[in-house]
């Protein structure tokens, strides 16, 4: 399927199923289920598409009624998906999540064999990137399969020749891979990166134990030209060559659901490179992780992946205060 539009963002990476139980009886328990949209590059493409940029959002799915809903749902959010590889002989993927009163979110995967995880690098096309300025990827997708790592990075070296800048978010998931595999294709894939987006407790599997400042040089030295660290309730720190900026937490009261969180981080942050990206200072590295943190902390007041990402409109009351948030 050709497209000729021009885009801000390709994202590449699978998107599943998620399903919620509606009660508090768990997944083991409960016999009524949401269903919704889940994956880490579907998330900052709705993300960015929210905050007025044009995306693309690029993957392979079973031919099946699961590819459709995800399909329809990124469609009807604005995201462009003219470039989704359908497969009739693959599934997609599904996953449960189940919130308890405390911690982190469980997750069930359900992504063994799916479309997704034989993406090949033989499917990479200039289609793909035609038209766009920016490509976004994760450390998800090279965990699915050893040819979907190597697709990944093929589509990051044709983003490379084809002048486009290129971020890089480890999002690192220890159910799929262990971390000596990602330590290992991470940090072959920072070189190809402008922007680098680890949380604190990535950088330490990446390189170990640092100080914040030494994640940031060696990161730096790494070949990215931006490092955001992303520091929880500590808010976050991004570091250029020369300089390094502290940005204050968006304070919440209640945390929901930290999922998506470090997706909406990123897509807040994209949301302000892809303005400055010439020239990237310290003050608009400065908004750049103000709005990041924003959309990060407003992610954990929603039971889902994406669904609490604000407008620009909302986003702009935010940001000047005209908005009080009251979840």
């Amino acid at each position: 399927m050709q497209s000729n539009s021009k885009v801000d963002v390709v994202t590449l990476g699978e998107s599943m199923v998620l399903f919620q139980p509606i009660g508090e009886k768990g997944v083991k328990y409960e016999s009524l289920f949401t269903k919704s949209l889940a994956g880490a590059e579907s998330n900052v493409s709705i993300g960015l598409t929210r905050l007025g940029k044009k995306v693309r959002w690029v993957s392979k799915l079973g031919k099946d009624p699961f590819g459709d809903f995800i399909l329809s749902t990124l469609a009807g959010e604005g995201v462009e998906v003219s470039q989704v590889i359908r497969d009739e002989h693959l599934p997609t993927a599904v996953y449960f999540k189940e919130t308890k009163s405390y911690g982190d979110p469980t997750v069930y995967y359900y992504r063994k064999n799916s479309a997704a995880s034989h993406i090949h690098p033989s499917d990479v096309s200039m289609d793909w990137l035609v038209g766009a300025k920016h490509l976004h990827v994760t450390g998800i997708t090279p965990a699915l399969s050893e040819s979907a790592a190597a697709a990944v990075r093929r589509t990051m070296e044709l983003a490379k020749e084809m002048g486009l800048t290129i971020s890089l978010d480890p999002n690192l998931r220890r159910k799929l891979w262990s971390e000596e595999e990602a330590r290992k294709v991470l940090l072959s894939l920072i070189p190809l990166c402008d922007v680098f987006l680890p949380g604190l407790e990535e950088a330490e599997v990446l390189v170990g134990p640092q100080s914040m400042e030494e994640y940031g040089e060696k990161f730096l030295k790494m070949g990215a030209k931006v490092v955001a660290l992303k520091l929880g309730a500590e808010g976050s720190i991004g570091f250029i060559e020369g300089e390094t900026v502290n940005a204050a937490p968006h304070v919440v009261h209640q945390v929901i659901d930290t999922v998506g969180a470090g997706d909406a981080f990123a897509a807040g942050f994209l949301s302000v490179f892809l303005d400055e990206q010439d020239a990237m200072t310290p003050s608009s590295l400065e908004k750049a992780l103000s709005r990041a943190n924003i959309l990060g902390a407003l992610a954990t007041q929603f039971k889902g992946d994406w669904e609490g990402i604000p407008t620009v409109d909302e986003l702009n009351a935010l940001e000047t205060g005209k908005l009080e948030v009251k979840r």
